[in-house]
């Protein structure tokens, strides 16, 4: 089953960048939204996640949170089962 993978972020942000680099490990692909210059995305982003740092990670439209819980969801073996159920 393929799931829709959204994570907002900022070029710069090292959390960004340490959050796609675990999806592109586990093979997912991800649609990508760079808030940087956006301002409809960055509201959007926010309206969504009620938070306003980068990234933010969505799996099936629903809220991971950013790039610790992504790793907390790792470490436990739930990320695994989110992407493969």
């Amino acid at each position: 089953m393929s799931h829709q993978i959204e994570i907002y972020t900022k070029p710069h942000c090292p959390y960004c960048q340490r959050a796609k680099g675990l999806l592109q490990i586990k093979g997912v692909s991800f649609i990508e939204y760079d808030v940087t210059d956006d301002p409809v995305k960055s509201r959007e982003m926010v309206q969504r996640s009620k938070r306003e740092t980068v990234p933010e990670i969505f799996i099936d439209n629903r809220l991971i949170g950013g790039c610790t819980e992504l790793f907390e969801l790792d470490e436990t073996g739930e990320l695994d089962r989110l992407l493969t159920d």
